[in-house]
């Protein structure tokens, strides 16, 4: 329980100081996103209009400085952030929903798959050291691993896409098809949207799961309760599942948790590359426009999701590893 108390004292101090940043960095940054918006508007929105505009905008500046950090706490807690600059006039909320499951669906699919293909291929390396296998996927994954998310998606996209035209080279979905609807036509035309990103994160995040599996249970494979198993003849498979993969997983349960919390933000190159429609593209639009509500949502939301990420590994290690709770 004091560990508990702990953990959740570290995540109300961090998120109080991530909500306090959110709040004075968009008015300490240089520019002026109301005169940028009046100009898009090419003079349909006068300067009588500008305090209107700014109040809807959830940026009144006319109001002190502590005023407006108390409005922003109620926005916060409604999560009102008013409307996008970039979408005007939808409100940022309505944005932000529709970009989120696009990024759930691809980032939080390939995010598992990579840690359940990484973990079982990096146990499978350590149980048969110095195998084939070991010996191949290490160096590769760890090349891999190491190129930059936008240079391999380019790749892809240029010997996939154009030069063998195997999967559609941008978009979530055919955006000349209309409105989509729940269909399986609408279904596979996603999935083989997907096809391409999805690749890209998986081939460039999943030789870190093989790594740190095959490091540590290397490692657990000397331990004596592995040793003595061994001695009493247990089926090999046995050994390795239930004495040394268990023990071993707990580094990469804790990366998962972790990496779960960065789900929401995106695989923002590999959407910007595929001009996919998730959190990632959005939010490079909302840098780009200076559109400062949708900003604010978007850094907030993926502090948020970090924040409990962190405190979900916390509780998966303390419930995994009897050496947290004794020191607890």
């Amino acid at each position: 329980m004091p560990r508990l108390i702990r953990r959740l004292e570290f995540f109300v101090v961090t998120f109080w100081a991530a909500v306090s940043i959110n709040f004075l960095l968009p008015r300490m940054m240089p520019g002026d996103p109301i005169q940028q918006m009046m100009a898009r508007m090419k003079g349909q929105i006068t300067g009588s209009r500008r305090h209107s505009l700014e109040v809807m905008l959830g940026l009144n500046t006319h109001e002190p400085l502590w005023k407006q950090y108390i409005s922003y706490w109620g926005q916060v807690f409604r999560f009102d952030f008013g409307s996008s600059i970039t979408y005007f006039p939808d409100s940022v909320t309505s944005v932000i929903s529709i970009a989120i499951p696009w990024t759930l669906g691809l980032v939080g699919v390939t995010t598992i798959l990579a840690f359940l293909l990484g973990t079982l291929l990096g146990a499978v390396a350590a149980w048969r050291r110095g195998g084939v296998l070991d010996s191949v996927l290490p160096p590769v994954f760890t090349v891999v691993g190491a190129l930059p998310f936008f240079w391999v998606g380019l790749l892809f996209l240029y010997v996939f896409g154009v030069l063998l035209p195997w999967a559609p080279i941008g978009f979530g979905y055919d955006i000349t098809a209309g409105q989509l609807s729940f269909n399986w036509q609408t279904i596979s035309q996603i999935v083989s949207h997907a096809i391409l990103p999805a690749t890209v994160i998986v081939l460039t995040s999943i030789g870190g799961w093989i790594l740190t599996m095959r490091n540590t249970m290397i490692g657990v494979l000397s331990e004596d309760y592995v040793k003595m198993a061994r001695a009493k003849g247990l089926p090999s498979g046995r050994i390795m599942l239930q004495y040394a993969s268990r023990n071993a997983i707990l580094p990469n349960l804790t990366g998962f948790a972790m990496s779960l919390g960065f789900v929401i933000s995106g695989a923002l190159l590999v959407e910007l590359v595929f001009t996919y429609p998730g959190v990632g593209y959005l939010l490079v639009q909302a840098v780009t426009g200076q559109d400062y509500p949708l900003m604010q949502a978007l850094f907030l939301l993926i502090t948020a999701a970090t924040l409990v990420s962190v405190l979900i590994a916390d509780a998966v290690t303390f419930v995994l590893d009897p050496r947290t709770r004794g020191r607890a």
